[in-house]
C-alpha cells in the first residue's frame, strides 16, 4: 500500500487537525465535562431533572460538531448528489484519526461510519434521500448496531421475522455508540435466511433505549426492540446471503475506523509523554535522558507505530475494496494489545501527573481502554485471524 496521503487528503488532515486544536483542546473539553457532570448529577439527584433531560447526552459538543459539519467533514464520503464531497473511507478516516489525537468529545467514528457508510453503501435512493443530506449537514445523528461478540462479524445482536407490512425486530441492542442522541439506528438482525440490515427510529412503538456510560465517559444506549415494525423502505438489506455480505462489510469497516482512532490517541499519549519527560527533571537531569525512561518510551513508540501502521493497511484495503480480513484481525489485534501498552506506558512515565484529571492524558488512556475491546479484543481477534489462516489452502 501507498501510506502518502494526496494533497487533497493533507488538506483535510490540516483542516481537521485545525478545527479540533481551535475546539477541543484540555480547556474547553474540560469545560464540557465539567457542565455535563453537573447535569448528570443534577438529573440522578432529581435536582435540574428538566435541564439534563433535555439534553441526551450532555457530554456531546454540539459546537465543535457544527464547526465539522460547516467544514464538510462530516460527510466526506456522503456523495455529492446528496450534499457530501463524494470521496472515500479513507479520508473520512484521516478525520477520524485527528478525531482520536484529540479524544473529541463527539461521535464521528459513529456517525460517519457506523451510520453514514451502510446507507451509502447499500441504501435505496430514498433512503439516501432521507437521510444523507442532513447528517452530512449535522444535522441528524445516525449510528449503528452491529454487534459482533467475540468479534464475530456475523453474530447479528437483534432477530428479523417477516410480518403483513415489512419486518418486526426484537432483541437487545448493547453499548449502541451515541445511541442516546441517533435520530436513526442502523440494525443488524438475523432472519431465517441470513443476516438484515434495517434503519430503526429510537422513538418508534416497540423501542425503547436506556443510557450507558462507557469507560471514557462517552454516553452509549442500551436499545430495546420488542417487536418492532419495520417497513419495506426501511430495509437497507434484507436477511440472507447478501445480507451475511453488507454485515461483514460494514463491521470491517467500523473495526479499522476504531484501529485509526486509537491510532491517533496513541501518538497524541506518546507526544504529550516525549513533552513531559523532557521537561521533568530529577538529579538535574531530564527524565527522558534515564536509560529505563528511554527504553519504555522507544518500546511504546514501536507498539504505536505497529497500530498505526496496521490500521492504516487495512483502511486503505478496505478503501479499494480489497479483501481485507486478515488485515482488519491483524489491525484489531495491534489496537487491543499493542494500544494498551502504548497509555500504560504513557501513565507511568508521567508519574503522578498521569492520572490528574486536570492534565489531558487520561482521555488517551480512557479512550483506548474503551473502543480497544469494541467489537471484540485480542482474543477473538487471533481467533477470527486463527480460522482465516486455517482455512486458507497451504
Amino acid at each position: 500500500m501507498d501510506f502518502d496521503l494526496s494533497d487533497e487528503q493533507q488538506e483535510i488532515r490540516q483542516l481537521a487537525a485545525r478545527i479540533f486544536g481551535d475546539l477541543a483542546d484540555h480547556a474547553q473539553q474540560r469545560a464540557v465535562e465539567t457542565a455535563a457532570a453537573g447535569l448528570e448529577k443534577g438529573s440522578a439527584s432529581g435536582d435540574g431533572a428538566g435541564k439534563g433531560a433535555a439534553d441526551p447526552d450532555p457530554r456531546f459538543d454540539r459546537r465543535l460538531w457544527s464547526a465539522l459539519a460547516d467544514a464538510g467533514l462530516l460527510g466526506l464520503a456522503v456523495p455529492e448528489e446528496h450534499g457530501g464531497a463524494g470521496l472515500g473511507f479513507l479520508e473520512q478516516c484521516v478525520v477520524v484519526e485527528e478525531a482520536g489525537k484529540a479524544a473529541a468529545p463527539v461521535p464521528l467514528t459513529a456517525a460517519t461510519v457506523l451510520g453514514i457508510l451502510p446507507l451509502v453503501r447499500f441504501g435505496s435512493e430514498e433512503l439516501r434521500k432521507t437521510w444523507l443530506a442532513r447528517a452530512a449537514t449535522g444535522d441528524v445523528v445516525v449510528t449503528a448496531a452491529l454487534g459482533s461478540p467475540l468479534g464475530d462479524p456475523l453474530a447479528a445482536p437483534a432477530t428479523a421475522v417477516t410480518s403483513a407490512d415489512g419486518w418486526q425486530l426484537r432483541g437487545t441492542l448493547a453499548e449502541v455508540p451515541s445511541g442516546m442522541a441517533a435520530d436513526a439506528v442502523v440494525v443488524a438482525a438475523r432472519g431465517e435466511q441470513g443476516t438484515g440490515l434495517f434503519v430503526v427510529d429510537p422513538d418508534a412503538p416497540g423501542v425503547s433505549r436506556s443510557r450507558q456510560q462507557a469507560t471514557d465517559g462517552r454516553v452509549e444506549a442500551e436499545i430495546t426492540l420488542d417487536g418492532v415494525p419495520v417497513a419495506a423502505d426501511a430495509v437497507v438489506v434484507a436477511p440472507g446471503p447478501a445480507g451475511d455480505a453488507a454485515h461483514l462489510w460494514c463491521a470491517e469497516r467500523a473495526q479499522a475506523a476504531m484501529c485509526v482512532e486509537i491510532a491517533g490517541a496513541c501518538r497524541a499519549a506518546l507526544d504529550l509523554t516525549a513533552t513531559y519527560t523532557s521537561e521533568r527533571e530529577q538529579f538535574g537531569k531530564a527524565v527522558a535522558t534515564f536509560q529505563a525512561v528511554g527504553q519504555r518510551a522507544a518500546d511504546a513508540y514501536i507498539d504505536s507505530e505497529a497500530v498505526r501502521l496496521t490500521a492504516w493497511q487495512a483502511v486503505w484495503r478496505l478503501d479499494n475494496e480489497l479483501p481485507a480480513s486478515v488485515e482488519t484481525a491483524i489491525a484489531k489485534f495491534w489496537a487491543d494489545d499493542g494500544a494498551q501498552r502504548v497509555v500504560h506506558a504513557a501513565q507511568h512515565l508521567h508519574g503522578g501527573v498521569g492520572v490528574d484529571r486536570d492534565y489531558p492524558l487520561h482521555r488517551y488512556y480512557l479512550l483506548v481502554k474503551h473502543l480497544a475491546p469494541t467489537m471484540g479484543g485480542t482474543t477473538s481477534s487471533l481467533l477470527r485471524l486463527g480460522g482465516i489462516l486455517a482455512d486458507t489452502p497451504a
